[in-house]
C-alpha cells in the first residue's frame, strides 16, 4: 500500500511540476512560494496590529503556534527524512537549490497554514483569501520542485493541528 501511496504522490507531482512548466508558472510559484519566507509573517502581524484592535491576538495566536510548529516541523523533518523530489527522482527538478534536503513535511506550507488558521480564528471573514493563499504557497512548492503533493497535505496538516493544539495548551 506505501508503494502505491508513493507511486501516486511522484505521478502526482510529476504532473503539477509539467503543468507549471508548460503553462510557465514558475516565475509567478518563485513569488508566491517567497511570500511564505519567515519574514513575512512577522510584516503581515505588525501590520494588523497597526490596523486593529485584533491584531495583538492574533499575533499571541501565530506565537503559541509557531512554538508548537516548529520543533514539531524539525523532529518529523528529521525523523522521516524523506528525500526531495528534485534529488530523489532521475527525472525531479528544481527551479531553486532548497535550503536543506529533507521534503516532510513542508515547512512553508505548514507556516502559510499556521498565519490561515490563526486568521481564520482572530478575523475570519478573511479566512478565505488566507486560506487560498497557504494553498498556492504549498502548490508552488510543488510546481517548483522542491515537494511532492503528500509533503504539502502533511505541512499543511501540521499548521492547523499545531493552531488548534497551541489554543488548548494556552
Amino acid at each position: 500500500m506505501i508503494t502505491s501511496i508513493s507511486k501516486l504522490d511522484q505521478s502526482c507531482y510529476r504532473f503539477v511540476v509539467k503543468q507549471g512548466q508548460e503553462h510557465g508558472l514558475q516565475p509567478l510559484a518563485l513569488s508566491i512560494s517567497a511570500s511564505g519566507n519567515g519574514p513575512v509573517y512577522l510584516y503581515m502581524a505588525v501590520l494588523f496590529i497597526l490596523l486593529d484592535s485584533h491584531g495583538e491576538s492574533l499575533l499571541n495566536m501565530l506565537l503559541a503556534a509557531y512554538l508548537v510548529e516548529l520543533p514539531l516541523y524539525v523532529l518529523l523533518k528529521n525523523i522521516i527524512r524523506r528525500q526531495r523530489p528534485c534529488h530523489a527522482l532521475a527525472d525531479g527538478v528544481a527551479r531553486f537549490e532548497p535550503a536543506d534536503k529533507f521534503s516532510l513535511p513542508s515547512g512553508h506550507t505548514a507556516a502559510a497554514f499556521v498565519m490561515a488558521t490563526s486568521i481564520y480564528f482572530t478575523y475570519p471573514a478573511l479566512f478565505y483569501i488566507a486560506a487560498f493563499w497557504a494553498v498556492s504557497i504549498g502548490l508552488s512548492r510543488v510546481i517548483l520542485g522542491v515537494h511532492y503533493p503528500l509533503d504539502i497535505i502533511a505541512g499543511a496538516l501540521l499548521g492547523v493541528a499545531s493552531v488548534v493544539l497551541s489554543q488548548h495548551i494556552i
